[in-house]
């Protein structure tokens, strides 16, 4: 199948932006509890507080009022570089009730990329999280001439915004809000980029208003509340990143409880998902990795781990079951399965979801592939995953797999109100409400994948006979061997990744006679590999000559090969004895690989695999 529309079920908009829908739930439920928060200052063990809609409404207000006052104006463009928090939150709505325009920024970017994100998007103030990010934007602040104010949320930004207003009336911001339309420009979302300096995104309030609202009536399992036992979403996704912004605008729309986490880390994540208690998550792959393989590490450090891997079994199997009942290609799980999936339930799979804070029953996944038998496994142990795709170029979300057939292991069918063609060279396009404006101030970059309303993605892909989408790879990362074989490196080094030892793989060869890998480990199952094995060594540089260490990662190695020919395949691999990161520029704050920068930087290895 060449293209696939799904209809839209909700009518875009005529009039209003996105700062509206705070106004409105005030008005119609003032008592809801629309957010919950807790006191940055207190640290993670800080209780959580309702903020009900009417206190949110107040605070929007407020901070709309104090903005007027330090000279903000309507269509002026902000800077925000934090962490994801509440305070983000409220600034985004109060910027957008007065026609203003926040210009997110990653909380890691250098003195540079600030200083080219701020300059090209003509920002007339920032505001920062703390005094680290404040000498960043100081360090540049002299080549900024048209930035007047900046601000830092932990010196009390926000109550001093909002106090500078107090004088002036509500009218002053209703004004403002009243008018903006859907066609107004709501931010400028930089792209991370895996090359390149980053080109900033346009993205109207109806883009973000024809992707949240037909994602909300879509997905209505997800987002609807019953008495007793409210939809709500813990928000750990970086706010900087489209996929963050999505999922904040959807939940004030669809009027589910928000909370923000803003440390990725496995020590403090899972403490707050336990005390938030989400009904539903939206992560990267990574994340269900790590609460995965937690959990086996949990089970084998306990001896229990044939009984996990017993289990792992019965859910994949289950899950299947249920996904060919669903697709009419079979009559679900037998008696026999169903005994033994619901002994697993008490075993394992309460414990699983007790991980993600006991209540979680769907969740969305994004950023990057999601290995099928993962998909499977939670889906298995109760958690139905919908696996989706999408750009910053799209406002997150193009595909996403439907509530009522999930096919695992794909991205889904188009979101309502959009459609998938594929180019004769296998290209995936894009068209629908949430297809972006332009980039800023590049005309020649923005003709370049805007083609009549169609965004050309530059990844390809497959449609099956139903409209399923499948990534099959990005025509940039496509390696050619010299001896003229075409590789897609993602599906490999998926694979590889899946093993509870490796962080990262990256697979090389362009113009090499044959494929190769850097592979680097994960801390922590490393550290439960040696207590396992019994084992002690000095450094990393030691453990990545180990033997035993070589060969658990030749058997990832083989595993994956299983998925190629014998010409696609990793003849070799080094096992590095440090970390891809984002503070090094090795990988994107949406933890995709920048290949260019991580073979440059690991030249010398990369050169050691063809003389070995």
């Amino acid at each position: 199948m060449r293209e696939f529309t799904i209809p839209p079920l909700v009518t875009a908009p005529q009039a209003g932006g996105l700062a509206d829908s705070v106004f409105a739930t005030a008005t119609e439920e003032p008592d809801r509890v629309v957010l919950g928060r807790r006191a940055e200052a207190e640290g993670p063990d800080a209780p959580w507080q309702d903020v009900t809609a009417a206190a949110f409404r107040d605070e929007v207000m407020a901070v709309a009022k104090g903005l007027i006052a330090q000279g903000i104006r309507f269509g002026d463009r902000v800077g925000l570089m934090s962490r994801t928090r509440y305070e983000w939150t409220v600034l985004d709505f109060a910027l957008w009730a007065i026609g203003a325009q926040p210009v997110p920024i990653y909380p890691t970017s250098s003195s540079d990329q600030v200083r080219w994100m701020l300059h090209d998007s003509a920002a007339v103030a920032c505001i920062v999280e703390h005094e680290d990010h404040a000498m960043t934007v100081g360090a540049v602040v002299d080549e900024l001439p048209q930035l007047t104010r900046l601000w830092q949320l932990d010196s009390g930004a926000v109550t001093d915004i909002a106090e500078s207003g107090t004088h002036i009336d509500d009218d002053v911001v209703h004004r403002h809000r009243m008018a903006v339309t859907p066609d107004a420009i709501a931010t400028v979302i930089y792209t991370s980029g895996t090359t390149g300096r980053p080109k900033g995104c346009v993205i109207t309030h109806s883009n973000f208003m024809a992707e949240a609202d037909n994602i909300i009536e879509k997905y209505e399992p997800v987002f609807h509340s019953k008495p007793g036992d409210e939809a709500s979403t813990l928000l750990f996704l970086p706010l900087a990143h489209v996929f963050g912004r999505m999922v904040e605008v959807a939940a004030i729309r669809a009027r589910v409880r928000l909370g923000h986490q803003p440390n990725l880390a496995a020590s403090e994540l899972l403490p707050a998902m336990a005390s938030f208690q989400p009904t539903f998550v939206l992560a990267v792959p990574y994340v269900f990795e790590k609460v995965y393989q937690g959990a086996r590490r949990k089970a084998e450090a306990g001896g229990k781990l044939s009984v996990f891997e017993k289990a792992v079994d019965v859910a994949e199997r289950h899950a299947e079951a249920m996904e060919a009942k669903a697709f009419g290609t079979g009559p679900g799980p037998g008696a026999g399965l169903r005994v033994q999936h619901q002994l697993y339930e008490k075993l394992v799979y309460g414990k699983v979801r007790a991980a993600l804070g006991g209540k979680v029953r769907h969740a969305f996944s994004g950023g990057s592939a999601m290995d099928r038998q993962l998909g499977l496994f939670f889906d298995g142990a109760g958690v139905r995953i919908f696996e989706g795709y999408g750009l910053t170029e799209s406002t997150a979300a193009a595909t996403a797999n439907p509530p009522e057939q999930t096919r695992f292991g794909t991205v889904g069918r188009p979101i309502p109100g959009t459609t998938v063609h594929i180019a004769d060279d296998s290209e995936i396009w894009l068209r629908g409400g949430q297809i972006f404006a332009e980039y800023l101030n590049n005309p020649k970059a923005t003709h370049q994948v805007l083609h009549e309303g169609w965004l050309a993605t530059g990844d390809l892909g497959a449609l099956d006979e139903d409209g399923y989408l499948t990534i099959t790879g990005r025509k940039k990362e496509i390696l050619v061997t010299n001896g003229g074989k075409s590789v897609s490196p993602v599906p490999l080094e998926e694979r590889v990744r899946s093993h509870p030892l490796v962080a990262q793989c990256v697979v090389v060869g362009n113009d090499r006679p044959f494929v190769a890998a850097l592979v680097t480990l994960d801390p922590e199952g490393v550290s439960h590999w040696l207590a396992m094995h019994g084992k002690s060594v000095r450094s990393m540089a030691e453990l990545v000559r180990d033997p035993d260490m070589e060969s658990e990662i030749r058997r990832a190695v083989v595993a994956a090969n299983t998925l190629v020919s014998q010409a696609e395949s990793i003849r070799t691999f080094r096992i590095l004895a440090g970390q891809f990161s984002e503070e090094q520029g090795l990988l994107t704050p949406s933890l995709k690989l920048k290949r260019k920068a991580i073979e440059k930087a690991y030249a010398t290895e990369v050169e050691a695999l063809y003389r070995a």
